[in-house]
């Protein structure tokens, strides 16, 4: 569905991403991880468009995302980013509606098919009640999942996330994941999102990226890639797995800094 071919990006003269592939098939929850500084939300920007790509493509269906028009893109790819803001007296359902305006013409008000889907992406992350509040005025879970109703009402093919749960306390981090989870299984969409967490990334991800220094380090299955090794080589940390023999998803478990 998607794949990454050799890509380079610079800035100036500094290369944050060098040399990278890797694809992602339809229907899959793939996350990004490695240390901070590595190019992570920099590999997630340039598939969304936002970073521009110095060598490589990027193939999405098989075009070159470069030779699609941006409004194309946009009903294709949806990207949240760490931070979200709103203006301070939107509502919740205003916010909502902007996720439809990729498929409308300029000017084109919006009609009932678009009022229907808004409403549906409102029930889908569980915000009906929520539709008339201002969007500055809930909780981090809460404006979360109303961004993520957002990309749904732009009905794209893929969701890209950008550390979604930053910022957030432990049961909201929980809330927003399962969302997303609900989403890719019920609705089979497919997600690419950055993760700092290696238990969340393990636990709800099909593959797993490993990103270090701007090189592709490993992909895999969580349990191809979360290994003793994979922790000490690029996060300098020793570590024990315990693993879910019914799952197959393998929990870390951080026990000092490796030393050199």
């Amino acid at each position: 569905m998607l794949r990454v071919d050799s890509i380079s990006i610079r800035y100036e003269r500094k290369t944050i991403i060098q040399d990278f592939s890797f694809s992602v098939n339809e229907g899959e929850i793939v996350s990004i991880i490695g240390p901070n500084g590595s190019g992570k939300s920099t590999l997630l920007k340039a598939i969304a468009r936002q970073t521009s790509v110095s060598e490589g493509k990027i193939e999405l269906e098989g075009i070159d995302v470069k030779s699609m028009h941006p409004k194309q893109t946009a009903r294709k790819l949806c990207m949240l980013s760490q931070r979200n803001v709103a203006p301070d007296d939107m509502t919740v359902a205003d916010l909502v509606a902007y996720g439809r305006y990729p498929h409308k013409k300029w000017f084109e008000k919006l009609g009932k098919e678009d009022d229907e889907i808004i409403g549906w992406a409102l029930d889908r992350t569980h915000l009906s009640y929520y539709k008339d509040r201002r969007v500055a005025s809930l909780s981090g879970g809460e404006a979360q999942r109303a961004w993520i109703a957002m990309a749904l009402a732009q009905r794209p093919k893929i969701l890209l996330l950008d550390e979604p749960t930053t910022y957030l306390d432990i049961s909201h981090q929980h809330e927003v994941l399962e969302l997303v989870h609900e989403l890719n299984q019920e609705m089979g969409m497919t997600v690419i999102m950055v993760l700092h967490d290696l238990n969340q990334a393990s636990h709800y991800s099909d593959r797993i990226v490993v990103v270090r220094e701007g090189r592709k380090q490993m992909c895999g299955s969580p349990s191809q890639v979360m290994t003793t090794d994979m922790v000490r080589d690029v996060y300098q940390m020793n570590c024990e797995i315990q693993c879910d023999c019914k799952e197959k998803k393998p929990r870390i478990h951080l026990l000092h800094t490796a030393r050199s």
